[in-house]
């Protein structure tokens, strides 16, 4: 119960922040709305006994009131409406802003690579409709009830017996509450199934998988996956409208036995004299109104369920948010330094990703010397760009710590750590942003500065670019906008390259393969420019770049060279030591030159 009215509390709080003076507005109306329905019966009755007993006065007072209430509901369904609208845009604004900046802000990546977290926020995107207005089922209901309150008071006058009738509804409202938790508990078990079939259908039908999907004939295997996917869930969603249709059948039932011996009741006594025609009148329409409302009251039991379902799982993620900020934060936090003394150093680091038992690293003790240019080699799977994201903070070792000149990196606040390093991956973004944007934003105080994006291109190998584009830094690039222009792979590396160093001076520059979609020439030129920036930046502030490649060609410029083997650190040395070893790394440089022979 407290879980429920702390979800209700920011279904609330929701509509509040996003427009006070709108979710009043429509709060208001909506009873207002509702209540004009309530007593619509009372003018009826009053223009039925008018014309039975000849009374014009009693008549004309019956239809004067019906007038005034036509009117005053073509307002509030008016207002209402217009104020319902704009209380949507305003509260999708304030929610998506929210659930932008509490998905992007999170400190680590753990989140993206959770299948829980994966689930809950594709329950949260596809619910979204459920979402963008929280406070109207809170409002509809309160309307709701006083209809409904106002329609019982107005049968409780004609007989103290008219007020079982509305006990009858309850139910009915169980059913309707009892069905609708079978339909969430199915949609939460096939969340994973619904991605399932998204997935599938991206891969017929985005570019990214079109030439595999093409050249393997993948067309009708993914049509036959598909189908018998959405057949199975449809199998279960049969079976829950069978017995959800069944519960609520069964709750009507009652409901009108309850409303046949109410209009009996009242016609009785009618035929005794003890009331008027109008009542009867009265009772019927109201009766007609309880059969409308007990049908708007389910409705809106089922609209609150949905919306605090959506709502929960914006919660989960504020707490979620909060957890993972909190956890990240030290009780003896450390300002970063200006410049690096001694260098950075691993201790007995391992780290196990989340919701996996098998350890990625393993006890690793590594020192990378500050002003040091340091390569990480290994086979795929060795543990590189793990160990990369540990030295960004993405994530933080599950046991040892990393240390920058002996303090612990945990005790650096993240995104001061992080506004002192760069990086480029392997994997990198292609933000389809005009040219100068996409670049820029790399450091996002220079962005406008057209000298900082040319400067930071030339420093990534992509000087060229801005000539080879038709409106130059102007240029949109990707085609999903209009006028934008397609680049190839290896040119987004070189605006990736490129965003990378517009940080001229970062205590930590890591590299992940930043070249793997360039010709192995162009990237040995690019890491030998790369080297020399790196030893001016590193004699100025002790910076430190760790370079991740496969081409032992470039690597072997390094000053230091890390050899990484199942999680572990396998070799450390410069590239002649190394080779004089005849160790692993001897082995793989071998087998890597006989390959360009």
């Amino acid at each position: 119960m407290r879980e429920r009215l702390s979800t209700l509390g920011t279904m609330v709080r929701l509509s509040w922040r996003a427009d006070a003076a709108r979710s009043v507005g429509a709060l208001v109306m909506s009873s207002a709305l509702s209540l004009t329905w309530a007593i619509w019966a009372v003018g009826i009755a009053w223009l039925t006994d008018g014309v039975v007993n000849g009374r014009r006065s009693e008549a004309l007072v019956g239809v004067t009131f019906i007038a005034g209430l036509a009117a005053a509901q073509h307002f509030c369904e008016w207002a209402n409406q217009v104020l319902r609208m704009r209380l949507r845009e305003h509260t999708i604004l304030h929610i998506d802003q929210r659930v932008m900046a509490l998905a992007a802000g999170l400190p680590t990546l753990e989140h993206h690579e959770r299948a829980d977290y994966q689930d809950r926020m594709d329950l949260l995107r596809r619910q979204r409709g459920s979402l963008v207005n929280p406070f109207m089922p809170l409002a509809w209901t309160v309307a709701g009830v006083v209809q409904f309150g106002t329609t019982t008071l107005l049968l409780a006058r004609l007989s103290p017996l008219m007020l079982a009738l509305p006990l009858a509804a309850i139910p009915s409202v169980w059913t309707a509450t009892r069905a609708e938790t079978l339909w969430r508990r199915l949609r939460d078990a096939q969340a994973e199934d619904e991605r399932w079939l998204r997935h599938i259908f991206e891969l017929a039908t985005l570019p990214d998988a079109a030439k595999e999907v093409r050249l393997f004939g993948l067309a009708d295997e993914l049509a036959r996956r598909h189908r018998t996917t959405f057949e199975a869930m449809e199998g279960r969603r049969t079976s829950t409208s069978i017995r959800t249709g069944a519960l609520r059948a069964a709750g009507w039932a009652c409901f009108g036995v309850a409303y046949l011996a109410a209009v009996l009741l009242v016609v009785r006594r009618a035929v005794d004299g003890a009331l008027s025609v109008g009542d009867v009148v009265l009772t019927l329409t109201l009766g007609a109104q309880i059969n409308g409302q007990l049908t708007g009251l389910v409705y809106n039991a089922s609209w609150i369920s949905r919306t605090t379902q959506a709502v929960s799982h914006y919660r989960w993620l504020e707490q979620h948010a909060a957890a993972t900020l909190a956890a990240s934060a030290n009780a003896d936090p450390a300002p970063v330094p200006a410049r690096v003394r001694d260098g950075l150093t691993l201790c007995g680091v391992g780290f196990t990703y989340p919701g996996t038992n098998e350890p990625v690293l393993s006890g690793v003790d590594l020192h990378l010397p500050a002003g040091s240019t340091v390569a990480v080699v290994g086979e795929n799977g060795a543990g590189k760009t793990t160990l990369v994201k540990l030295l960004l903070r993405f994530y933080d070792p599950t046991e040892g710590s990393v240390r920058l000149d002996g303090v612990d990196l945990r005790r650096f606040d993240v995104d001061a750590w992080r506004a002192c390093t760069s990086a480029s991956f392997q994997d990198f973004a292609r933000l389809q942003l005009l040219a100068r944007q996409s670049v820029g934003v790399g450091l996002l105080a220079d962005l406008d500065r057209e000298a900082s994006v040319v400067a930071a291109l030339a420093r990534g190998g992509g000087g060229d670019l801005v000539a080879a584009l038709p409106h130059a830094l102007d240029t949109q690039l990707g085609r999903d906008f209009e006028g934008g222009v397609e680049l190839s792979t290896g040119q987004w590396q070189k605006v990736a390259l490129g965003r990378t160093m517009m940080r001229c001076n970062p205590l930590l520059l890591v590299l992940d393969e930043p070249t793997a979609s360039l010709d192995a020439p162009t990237e040995h030129a690019l890491f030998e420019r790369f080297s020399q920036q790196a030893r001016n930046v590193g004699q100025a502030t002790g910076a430190i770049t760790v370079l991740v490649s496969h081409r032992f060609s470039t690597v072997r410029m390094a000053d230091l060279i890390v050899v990484l083997e199942g999680g572990r650190v396998y070799e450390v040395g410069h590239h002649e030591a190394l080779v004089a070893g005849r160790g692993r790394y001897a082995e793989l440089y071998g087998l890597q030159a006989r390959g360009y022979a």
